[in-house]
């Protein structure tokens, strides 16, 4: 227990964060602000001895009416290049600390959403020490990343012909692309968000929740809201976030048109992610499988159309604390069926 030790200052958690690729924005620290934010217990660790911390873990503890449990979203960041032995030391090193806590805080269960790569031996990792994998996900794990490794017409090359095509037709259609920075950008993107909601059938965040994700990042200058627009009707709006590696497409909204605005925006997206030296342009979440029924298919092969590739992660996972968990996986099972996901 001696080993987990709490990180207090900002400059010494993004230390380790840039230093092992900050490869989420669900680990950064304007991430836990947000999160304080919204009403959480935001807690972070670093998990290591008495030279270096080799891991950091940013724990949410979410209190739900189906059973309050200890959340770590994309994470632990752990050093680059540990051993398998050593992941997994400071991995059952860091769950014997989230059961303490879990029963102080009278937890049902913990989950982890990790960021590691899904492979056989990544889920061993958490199975041995008593995960399972979790009933419903809280975060995307299938996802569509672009590296930003060359130039424009190289990435513009590497498109689908019909999205080079859109994205190089936008200008000639009156397409205008505005990129904002303050706080009236939430007011008309929640137009655009609702329509979209009500359009795809989806339950919404709220504007106070948009507000606080875009104030949090916003602070370090990591935030950016990028729109699409025709004879000063916006039609597409996206709010983008940055880590030092990465812009991750996070939320976005659109109105049905026959014009290329999503296109246009999204070309726009990664070329500022290119210009802040982002290694990477992440798209976020899209659909399993080739599953054309599922509810993210057509985003999916919209994503697909800019190149890149797909990354999986291991899936979500929960360690039972309270016999009452076995109320939550049922109850969980029967929303992931209602949302056909």
């Amino acid at each position: 227990m001696d080993r987990i030790t709490p990180i207090l200052a900002r400059s010494e958690w993004n230390s380790f964060f840039e230093k092992n690729d900050s490869p989420s924005f669900l680990q950064s620290w304007e991430w836990g602000e947000f999160q304080q934010k919204l009403g959480y217990h935001v807690e972070r660790v670093g998990i290591g001895d008495t030279v270096s911390i080799q891991a950091i873990a940013q724990i949410i503890t979410v209190t739900a009416k189906r059973g309050s449990f200890l959340f770590i979203p994309h994470g632990p960041i752990i050093q680059t290049h540990l051993q398998y032995m050593e992941q997994e030391e400071l991995l059952a090193d860091l769950t014997t600390y989230l059961k303490k806590i879990a029963h102080q805080r009278n937890c049902t269960f913990l989950r982890i959403a990790p960021y590691d790569l899904d492979a056989p031996e990544n889920t061993q990792l958490y199975q041995s020490l008593g995960y399972q994998p979790a009933s419903l996900y809280m975060h995307a794990e299938h996802m569509w990343v672009l590296p930003l490794n060359k130039s424009e017409d190289e990435l513009l090359a590497d498109m689908r012909k019909t999205t080079r095509y859109l994205v190089k037709r936008a200008s000639k259609d009156g397409v205008e692309i505005e990129k904002r920075t303050d706080e009236e950008s939430v007011e008309i993107f929640m137009k655009l968000y609702e329509k979209t909601a009500t359009r795809e059938n989806f339950t919404p965040f709220s504007k106070e929740y948009i507000l606080e994700e875009f104030r949090a990042f916003h602070k370090t200058g990591n935030a950016v809201f990028i729109f699409g627009k025709v004879k000063e009707e916006y039609l597409a709006g996206a709010l983008v976030v940055f880590t030092k590696s990465t812009g991750f497409y996070h939320q976005g909204a659109s109105i049905h048109t026959k014009l290329p605005v999503p296109y246009a925006l999204q070309w726009e997206a990664i070329r500022e992610a290119k210009k802040r030296g982002c290694k990477i342009y992440n798209f976020w979440g899209i659909a399993p499988d080739e599953n054309k029924k599922h509810p993210w298919a057509g985003l999916t092969q919209f994503k697909k159309g800019f190149g890149g590739m797909q990354i999986n992660y291991v899936p979500t996972m929960d360690l039972p604390i309270k016999p009452a968990y076995i109320i939550t996986n049922i109850y969980e099972h029967l929303l992931r069926w209602r949302r056909g996901v």
